[in-house]
């Protein structure tokens, strides 16, 4: 999975790819697990992004997220 954020959580409000906002309903929960601080929430996107989010008494924040599986790498790769 390629990420395009950093370790403290998402640098923008919305999907890179698609422009779904990250505080709104994601597209499909595909699991959710139970951590010391709250939840981990692996979710995909409309566009078929994978997003790991975190769920705590600061609220949700999206970790990271892969790109649509159609989208290239940069570079070509």
């Amino acid at each position: 999975m390629t990420s395009t954020t950093g370790a403290t959580g998402t640098t923008g409000t919305a999907c890179p790819y698609c422009g779904w906002p990250d505080h709104a309903e994601p597209f499909q929960v595909v699991s959710r697990h139970a951590t010391a601080a709250g939840s981990t929430v692996w979710t995909r996107c409309g566009c078929g992004s994978l997003q790991v989010r975190a769920v705590d008494e600061r609220g949700m924040r999206v970790m990271s997220r892969s790109r649509p599986a159609d989208v290239p790498a940069p570079g070509g790769r």
